[in-house]
């Protein structure tokens, strides 16, 4: 469509309602000079809630890949459902993306099936196998907007080192989900109260804050911009905060069933949460909600990873981690929003502001901006099932429950990207 004004909406940080005119895909006006102009279509947001699109700094699009998992056209559709219209897709591919061929590939299919904006982030070393350091430059030449080793550690810290100075010299941001290999070893769930219980084998916080201080430590050193994905403990929130104050150039982000969770989902074998790194103490997610309300971490990330269903159906220590989240971030954000844990401020910019600057983007509504809208209507509910869910993945967080925040339009460039239906 040439042109599109969104009529009756309110602006989700102010709650004022607004007009806005999407034209040759950028916001051509906002408000009352909107509302003069003349439009190919109109779309009657009334009741609903108008924010930028939603950007998701770690989603698992499965392609190039195993099929059966998903791949970009079925995950993009699912993230356009859930409100996003950016993806930094993990390098976690087959084969991994630790060369501009992959990076070449993965661009190409999705500016062909991709219903949202594809940004892929490159394996920091080769194979992501934590020895070899990629072709760094050669992965930025051809599109990545940032390196990292996707869900596994990068083992040594010398190599681990090298890695910061080399992307330090070409001003790369690199991304890590830290977490010490030997510490975490074979384990799958928190180790708590809830593994001592059920005879699960537990990884202790210290996997994942002995991993975040030497990373803090390294950046320190090196100068390089590093962004801390997925943390899950509390003392990584007190860290990254004294870090700051130091003058370290840190960031990071939250998997938002992290905020929504704890380690007692797991108390009936469920393997749905089966998740890297595991859901943990509420003590933990206090403080990770404390972390998003004060703006000590960026970002809320959905950490999408679909699977087939076979991946989820064995004992719980013998299927895949992960979550297929992206199409219910939005809502399960909003159930912390009832219960009084986060306020729509800190939820909204979690989910566009923050990560978009974490990207050296911006994600905004204002006159001459890229038309990425999502219109959500707050107090309708849909219910995640076979019938209604676009994801391959169907181990979602919250199964035929009725969840607040219906995803009513989703643009992308000033493109529909849902629903699929014309307007």
């Amino acid at each position: 469509m040439s042109s599109l004004k969104i009529i009756g909406g309110r602006l989700a940080d102010t709650n004022a309602e607004t007009t806005v005119l999407v034209r040759n895909g950028r916001i051509a006006a906002l408000g009352e000079a909107a509302g003069k102009e003349p439009a190919d279509h109109d779309f009657d947001a009334t009741g609903c809630l108008l924010t930028p699109g939603f950007v998701d700094l770690c989603c698992n699009l499965r392609e190039p890949g195993n099929g059966q998992k998903g791949n970009i056209a079925s995950e993009s559709l699912a993230a356009a459902h859930g409100g996003f219209t950016t993806l930094c897709a993990s390098p976690d591919t087959s084969p991994v993306n630790d060369s501009g061929a992959v990076t070449n590939l993965i661009l190409d299919v999705a500016a062909k099936r991709s219903s949202v904006r594809v940004l892929p982030v490159g394996a920091i070393t080769r194979g992501l196998e934590g020895e070899l350091l990629s072709d760094m430059a050669g992965l930025a030449g051809a599109g990545c907007i940032a390196l990292g080793n996707g869900a596994r550690p990068v083992k040594n810290a010398r190599v681990l080192r090298r890695c910061m100075a080399y992307a330090r010299t070409f001003g790369l941001t690199v991304m890590f989900s830290p977490e010490n290999q030997a510490l975490a070893a074979d384990g799958y769930a928190h180790d708590g109260l809830v593994a001592s219980r059920l005879g699960l084998l537990g990884i202790p916080e210290v996997a994942e804050t002995a991993a975040v201080m030497e990373m803090l430590l390294l950046a320190e050193e090196t100068g390089v911009r590093l962004h801390l994905g997925q943390l899950s403990c509390a003392r990584s929130v007190e860290m990254l905060a004294d870090a700051r104050k130091r003058g370290i150039a840190v960031t990071a982000d939250v998997a938002m069933h992290q905020l929504m969770f704890t380690e007692d989902a797991l108390s009936g074998f469920d393997s749905r949460y089966h998740v890297r790194p595991p859901l943990r103490s509420e003590k933990d997610r206090q403080a990770l909600l404390g972390g998003v309300r004060d703006g000590v971490i960026d970002a809320i990330t959905s950490q999408h990873q679909p699977h087939d269903s076979a991946a989820k159906q064995a004992p719980l220590a013998a299927t895949e981690p992960g979550l297929s989240t992206i199409e219910s971030t939005l809502s399960m954000g909003l159930l912390l929003v009832e219960r009084g844990d986060l306020d729509m401020g800190s939820l909204i910019r979690s989910l566009t502001g923050g990560p978009a600057e974490v990207i050296g983007r911006s994600a905004e509504l204002r006159q001459g901006a890229v038309a990425d809208l999502c219109v959500f209507d707050p107090d309708a509910t849909w219910v995640p099932s076979d019938s209604s869910l676009s994801s391959v993945g169907r181990h979602v967080p919250l199964p035929g429950k009725a969840l607040p925040g219906l995803v009513r339009l989703t643009l992308c460039d000033g493109r529909q990207a849902w629903p699929q239906s014309d307007l």
